[in-house]
């Protein structure tokens, strides 16, 4: 007994149990972090991948074309006859304006035939979602031409020419007239800043009259361009496809509500991969459409990395400077202990608190007063009072600044005192030693907090929603428009595009995929930002290895 316990005692002082026990914390955490990774790249990627289309026929004779997206054992089904209970089947059936839902479930013993025809087509719409059936071809005369390989090579050209159409329209709209629209804007703003003080001196009226003769040339320019954007939208719209759905109905489709076309069971595993990596593309390039449920995510990554950026411009030299200050300036006593217990504390406050304020003071004191003072011919039409990229990076830098100054007071304080006393004794300042040789040793201590800041920042959600972020925004902040950088406009952002996506959707079973599929790329920004300031990190913790930090 008294080894036995002695063994004991040995066991639990040597502290072996706590290894163990905070290794399987380790492997859990990790297991966690890759199931849910997993998770998201599965339910996320495997949307672009072109899926067969079956056609399944059931006991009422009636014909079904759709993806098989799911299956499960219907509820109370397990009997001693059916050990394994009855199956049912969710078919992604498309066509939602015409069956009301885009999927729909099929109980197992209703199907008596399945198969995988070739000839059936995906089309994507600008509108409604997918189509599934057989395409043809609506010809002059009004008759419609057979599926058949001929057509469908006329079918895929036609479509093909109707994206570059649709290209050029969008460069009318958007570069020709969104030119014409701004200059008519900035015209507009200057006539209204001449008459702001209500009379008119000789020179005020001549530069009035030569407003009105510009305005005049713009508004003849823009007419213009708006007759040859109704001349190509009528071009777009005259030929017309026709797709046979699974219940016999034709549904005409014009060229220009149609995005692409595709025969996924006539595709070979080549084919079906150059489809995955371009559906990838496309997603990741393009923009949002379908109330956020079809199309592309890139101005919301957009919108993220430059928040995040101007959040980092704007963080940075407030928290290295706090921090230089308390560690290296102020008298240490209690009212330094209670700054860094207000600082510390900061870091608790919830994050929609830090939103309040950003509307409060960023948007509605300090954009207000801007207007007034810079913009007052736009008023009562706020400028920079109201929402936008600015005002939300500001609002993050605040709420990022706690943990960006305690990180700089530890990488400040991991600084040998030999350095300092080093610097001083060959007859530099204080400043300047803080600056050539305390500051750069610190620098990887301070990354470290940036590191942090901007992780947290990617992922906030809430203060944004009051200070800039919104459901729909294509026009980028940056564009060739004087300034060039509009740091008023508004923005979309990853996390909300999910929050919007996964519970404001109209289409909550087809957004799904889209919801993981953005999560996805959040993660992956995130972690390219942190990858991008590790490798900062790592270079200057080599360069400044003597300094232990």
């Amino acid at each position: 007994m008294g080894k036995r316990s002695d063994a004991m005692t040995n066991f639990w002082r040597g502290g072996e149990l706590f290894v163990w026990m905070t290794a399987t914390g380790v492997a859990i955490s990790l297991l966690m972090v890759g199931g849910m990774l997993g998770l998201i790249m599965v339910n996320g990627l495997g949307q672009f991948w072109p899926a067969p289309l079956h056609q399944i026929v059931l006991k009422t004779q009636e014909i079904v074309i759709g993806q098989v997206v799911g299956d499960e054992v219907i509820p109370n089904s397990v009997t001693a006859e059916r050990l394994h209970g009855l199956s049912r089947f969710r078919y992604r059936v498309g066509n939602r304006d015409v069956f009301g839902s885009e999927y729909r479930w099929v109980n197992g013993e209703d199907i008596v035939s399945t198969s995988i025809p070739m000839g059936l087509t995906f089309v994507e719409r600008r509108e409604w979602g997918p189509a599934f059936g057989r395409l043809g071809i609506v010809a002059a005369d009004g008759v419609t031409e057979r599926s058949d390989d001929q057509t469908w090579s006329e079918i895929e050209t036609l479509v093909r020419e109707s994206t570059d159409l649709r290209r050029r329209i969008e460069h009318l709209e958007r570069d020709e007239i969104g030119a014409i629209n701004y200059r008519l804007e900035k015209a507009r703003l200057e006539g209204q800043a001449l008459m702001l003080d209500g009379q008119l001196s000789s020179r005020e009226a001549e530069a009035d009259s030569r407003l009105r003769d510009q305005i005049a040339r713009l508004e003849q320019d823009y007419h213009t361009k708006a007759a040859a954007l109704e001349q190509l939208h009528q071009e777009a719209g005259q030929q017309t496809l026709v797709l046979t759905l699974s219940n016999g109905r034709l549904l005409r489709l014009t060229l220009d509500q149609v995005m692409a076309v595709s025969r996924p069971n006539d595709m070979n595993w080549l084919d079906k991969a150059l489809a995955y990596l371009h559906n990838l593309w496309l997603f990741v390039s393009g923009e949002p459409r379908e109330a956020n449920t079809e199309g592309g995510i890139f101005p919301a990554i957009f919108g993220t990395v430059f928040m995040v950026f101007l959040m980092t411009i704007a963080v940075m030299p407030f928290g290295v400077m706090a921090a230089v200050y308390l560690r290296e300036y102020a008298k240490q006593g209690v009212l330094v202990r209670l700054v860094r217990i207000a600082v510390n504390n900061l870091a608790g406050v919830p994050s929609i608190v830090f939103g309040v304020f950003g509307l409060a003071f960023f948007v509605y004191a300090l954009g207000g007063t801007i207007d007034q003072l810079l913009f007052p011919e736009s008023l009562p039409n706020p400028t920079f009072g109201t929402g936008g990229i600015l005002w939300a990076s500001l609002t993050l830098a605040l709420l990022t600044v706690p943990v960006v100054i305690v990180a700089t007071e530890e990488g400040l304080s991991a600084v040998p005192r030999d350095f300092r006393e080093g610097s001083v004794g060959l007859g530099a300042t204080k400043f300047e030693t803080i600056w050539h040789v305390i500051l750069p040793c610190a620098l990887p201590g301070i990354l470290t907090g940036l590191i942090l800041a901007m992780a947290r920042a990617a992922g906030e959600v809430a203060p944004l929603m009051l200070t800039g972020v919104v459901k729909l925004a294509p026009a980028l902040p940056l564009d060739s428009f004087p300034p060039f950088l509009h740091l008023d406009r508004k923005f979309m952002h990853l996390g909300f595009h999910i929050y919007d996506v996964g519970f404001q959707s109209p289409n909550v079973e087809a957004a799904k995929p889209m919801v993981y599929m953005t999560t996805l790329i959040l993660i992956l920004v995130v972690v390219l930002l942190n990858w991008t300031a590790v490798m900062m990190r790592n270079r200057l913790r080599k360069r400044f290895a003597m300094s232990a930090v």
